[in-house]
């Protein structure tokens, strides 16, 4: 059987913390910033943690499954 390989784009968008929750950074931070509130952008900014139902997908990207 041969190694299973990561998912590049996956390791360059998680990051697994040592009790197995799955971090990411939220989408829409990157353009028209000058139209969203302040609130919004420091929200947009904050690490999030993945959903339990797309925690095992993203971990079998990742190689941990």
């Amino acid at each position: 059987m041969p190694k299973m390989k990561t998912s590049r784009a996956a390791k360059k968008r998680f990051r697994v913390t040592p009790t197995g929750k799955v971090l990411y950074l939220r989408a829409g931070l990157r353009h028209n910033l000058g139209k969203k509130s302040s609130k919004r952008r420091h929200a947009l900014g904050e690490v999030a943690t993945l959903a339990k139902p797309a925690t095992g997908e993203a971990l079998r990207l990742l190689g941990r499954r």
